[in-house]
């Protein structure tokens, strides 16, 4: 029998996106449950859900709680076996859901399971899974690759992106689901190290795949953004305590270089330097998490190459990505 499955679509505003996307769901071959959870809409979404897709549930959260707030409530509000979670600018193909919770039925220690996402034109790869380099900073991974060399086993899979990520409900509710200190970015990078801390394995699913919109349009970043990008990395630095640690020095190293680029060169002010300030502060009275094995981690990201991803996010100048 195959397992129940929840789909979790958080969603803030985007109506035409979140239509979409449920009319995609309406045609995937894997019968599941669809779970809208709206972050504060002022577009009347919550409404129109109901009356055009009267089969899928509505959760209102009544405000923007942000992304990890919404998909922990959406999955909280399901019983099913496994859960996806799926951005509304995410297209799928019929057979999505279907090829991406396969692997599931094959090794019962798989906790989680990333799609292969593409970007528009579908010849370049927007993401496959995240990775981490040794001072945990989270890289979309094989980001702009050819979509042929999604076979490739590196860089190491930690876990899915979040944009497009299976977990089974087991593994999710073990570790107490999303960290909801931050507000976005970080949260699926933090999701994939906690599970691999807590002995769940990850697979990549490359015949699940999709596309994914939300990287079609090259916006600059604002200072919202490297204010929030900012936040989630001086939180998860003391949450996993990496400034005490044998890299501590690299990741001061890589962290001044970074900020100091983007408050001189690139956007010209604070925003990443106060970010960091206060996710560091935030994460003051919270316990400090367990550190990953050492196979979950890639070592061959190396300083420099570390470097290069993250200023990646500067000259692409598209939002999300890796932490800034």
């Amino acid at each position: 029998m195959s397992p129940t499955l929840d789909v979790v679509v958080p969603v803030y505003n985007g109506w035409d996106l979140t239509a979409s996307c449920l009319e995609h769901l309406s045609l995937q071959t894997l019968p599941h449950d669809a779970i809208v959870c709206d972050n504060g809409s002022t577009d009347d979404t919550p409404a129109r859900v109901r009356a055009t897709f009267p089969e899928v549930r509505v959760v209102e959260l009544g405000a923007n709680l942000g992304f990890a707030a919404a998909c922990n409530r959406g999955v909280g509000s399901g019983r099913g076996e496994i859960i996806v979670l799926l951005n509304n600018d995410v297209v799928r193909r019929p057979d999505f859901l279907e090829r991406l919770v396969a692997p599931f039925g094959d090794d019962e220690s798989i906790g989680s399971v990333a799609a292969l996402l593409l970007k528009p034109g579908e010849e370049r790869i927007e993401s496959f899974g995240v990775a981490a380099d040794p001072t945990l900073a989270g890289f979309p991974r094989l980001r702009g690759a050819p979509a042929r060399e999604a076979q490739t086993t590196e860089p190491v899979l930690v876990g899915p992106s979040g944009a497009a990520a299976a977990f089974r409900r087991r593994a999710w509710e073990a570790v107490g689901g999303l960290d909801e200190g931050v507000v976005s970015y970080g949260e699926d990078v933090d999701l994939a190290l906690r599970l691999r801390a807590a002995g769940w394995a990850s697979a990549a699913a490359a015949d699940a795949v999709a596309i994914h919109i939300g990287s079609a349009s090259a916006v600059t970043r604002s200072a919202w953004q490297r204010y929030q990008g900012g936040f989630a990395r001086g939180y998860f630095l003391r949450r996993y305590g990496v400034l005490r640690s044998g890299v501590a020095v690299r990741a001061a190293a890589t962290e001044a270089i970074v900020v100091f680029a983007d408050s001189l060169i690139f956007s010209r002010d604070l925003a990443a330097l106060r970010g960091r300030i206060a996710g560091w502060r935030a994460a003051d009275d919270r316990p400090r998490n367990p550190r990953p094995p050492e196979e979950a981690i890639d070592a061959r990201i190396t300083f420099w190459k570390s470097l290069r991803l993250r200023f990646r996010v500067f000259t692409e100048r598209e939002p999300g990505g890796s932490c800034t």
